[in-house]
């Protein structure tokens, strides 16, 4: 499957979940992509704000994550590299508990529901496996998450996938536009631009 090149900026409101707003801005590089975002959101009656620079190959893996998050609790960073075979270092600390994870999903984030899509740009129907580096919105703790995508046909242009992350008991059909980027992940966020 092909997708478009990304748009300049792109944004997303939560919704149900949570409330807040997600704003991207997509930089190409020599050999790939930078990714920048900030999130805001009021969750459970607690704020917090996630910034991130993802930089990704031009197969939109992910090479380096570098994300900072603010709380009532403080200032809180976090850097996240990958060797591209599936071997994690966060905050320079190797991590075997993230072997074979191919990308990062940050909790805070619509967009990065995208990177797998667009990575592994699937055709069949079969659900395929989609572990990732989950990094929490709150505190920026980061664990596997085991995921799956399986994606159904088109429709009105609209590519639509099963999404289910068992550890949270979670699934739902996510929708992406033309160039892969997120448009709807129910209870989660719409796109608005």
């Amino acid at each position: 499957m092909d997708f478009r090149d990304p748009p300049k900026t792109a944004a997303w409101q939560h919704i149900k979940a949570r409330s807040g707003f997600e704003v991207v801005y997509f930089e190409p590089s020599d050999d790939g992509l930078n990714i920048y975002g900030c999130t805001t959101a009021v969750e459970d009656g607690r704020t917090w704000i996630v910034d991130y620079q993802l930089e990704l190959d031009a197969a939109w893996a992910v090479r380096t994550a570098h994300i900072s998050g603010r709380s009532a609790s403080g200032l809180r960073r976090t850097s996240i590299v990958t060797d591209g075979a599936g071997h994690w270092q966060i905050d320079g600390r190797v991590s075997p508990d993230l072997d074979g994870c191919r990308d990062v999903d940050l909790e805070s984030s619509a967009m990065t529901n995208s990177l797998p899509v667009r990575r592994l740009r699937l055709t069949d129907g079969s659900p395929t496996q989609a572990p990732a580096v989950y990094v929490r919105a709150a505190d920026l703790t980061a664990e596997r998450l085991d995921q799956t995508y399986e994606p159904l046909s088109a429709k009105s242009g609209h590519h639509r996938y099963e999404y289910a992350a068992p550890a949270f008991d979670f699934g739902c059909r996510l929708t992406f536009d033309s160039s892969g980027l997120v448009r709807e992940y129910p209870g989660i966020a719409i796109r608005v631009m």
